[in-house]
């Protein structure tokens, strides 16, 4: 795939209630300022720890991903034999009835035993073959309380693992509200340290971070073909979302964290990947050096594997980066982000 010069795209801003706190970095708060003067007077200092809660933040969203996509597996196993157990249910109430149908039949039948019956009856031709159908139907009531005992070992099976299922599901989810909460904390303390800075400085990160976004929209990204057709199909989708916002644990269309924006786009060229990024590390074919990367592949970045974005071209990256941007194209060396390695998929 050919890639010349991007045009712009327009780009948007992002308000939601529910990420109002992630977009704190392009926001202008009107709390005043502390009252306690900082150490540092041109609050360098502050706006270090805010992009490190931001980090941090971004962190254990993949940490939460990975639990939410244990939690909606554990959650299908589950529906799955829920399912199973009750159409083992509904075998065994039909055997119960055949074995009650079949016992009937034969206490009515019986009261002497064979020999005297044999004895006594009148027409002893036709009662040896009433004998002979007894034992039939005695062959056949045998093998269906084989089989409804094999049923029901079957159904308390499903229904025990269904059980533990459920206790892994329920200690998933615990887990899963430990991270939502940890994600939030972060957020809501970078809030608290931005609403110490004076409207001045506010106003000037938000322009800052508003002309990354602009110049993030569009790059200089050479003519270097993708390396296959499903990774550049991949790539384009990649590319129709730039200008939309980070929402930390969000997988498009219209919002995305690091690892949400891949898998979506991947899952638009018809391959399914991991949540997380440090599971979309360990597929594909691993490539160690930048030069080897061609458009489409993932970019593995962080010493914890803890963010992952596009190979774009020319020394760019394709992602979704932090709390308050937007997905943009972005220096690798310019990132922030160590460089671990390359993820190539055929």
């Amino acid at each position: 795939m050919a890639s010349h010069r991007r045009p712009k795209q327009p780009t948007h801003r992002y308000t939601g209630i529910l990420t109002v706190t992630a977009a704190a970095a392009v926001a202008v708060s009107t709390q005043p300022a502390s009252a306690d003067p900082l150490p540092d007077p041109n609050k360098k200092g502050v706006q270090a720890q805010i992009d490190r809660l931001y980090e941090q933040a971004t962190q254990a969203t993949e940490t939460y991903n990975g639990a939410k996509e244990k939690a909606d597996a554990l959650q299908r196993q589950v529906g799955v034999f829920q399912d199973e157990a009750a159409r083992k249910q509904g075998e065994l109430n039909e055997l119960r009835d055949r074995l009650g149908t079949v016992a009937t039949g034969q206490y009515r039948s019986g009261g002497l035993d064979p020999s005297l019956q044999l004895l006594l009856s009148q027409d002893p031709d036709g009662y040896l073959e009433k004998a002979s159908a007894l034992d039939r139907i005695g062959e056949r009531q045998s093998a269906l309380l084989k089989d409804f005992l094999s049923q029901q070992r079957a159904l308390q099976q499903h229904r025990q693992e269904a059980g533990r299922k459920l206790k892994d599901l329920d200690s998933t989810q615990r887990d899963l509200r430990g991270r939502k909460t940890e994600i939030q904390g972060k957020l809501r303390e970078a809030q608290q340290l931005l609403n110490t800075l004076s409207a001045k400085e506010r106003s000037r990160i938000a322009a800052e971070q508003d002309r990354a976004n602009r110049a993030g929209a569009r790059a200089e990204l050479g003519d270097q073909a993708s390396a296959s057709q499903r990774a550049a199909a991949a790539f384009r989708a990649a590319q129709g979302r730039v200008g939309k916002p980070y929402v930390w644990g969000a997988a498009g269309p219209d919002s995305f964290d690091c690892s949400g924006l891949t898998s979506w786009a991947f899952r638009q060229a018809g391959i399914s990947l991991p949540r997380t990024s440090q599971a979309q590390a360990g597929v594909g074919a691993r490539l160690d050096s930048l030069g080897d990367l061609r458009p489409g592949d993932l970019i593995i970045m962080r010493t914890d594997l803890s963010h992952v974005g596009f190979y774009a071209g020319n020394g760019q990256i394709l992602h979704s980066p932090k709390p308050g941007a937007q997905v943009r194209y972005e220096s690798i060396a310019r990132s922030g982000m160590p460089f671990m390695w390359g993820v190539r998929l055929s």
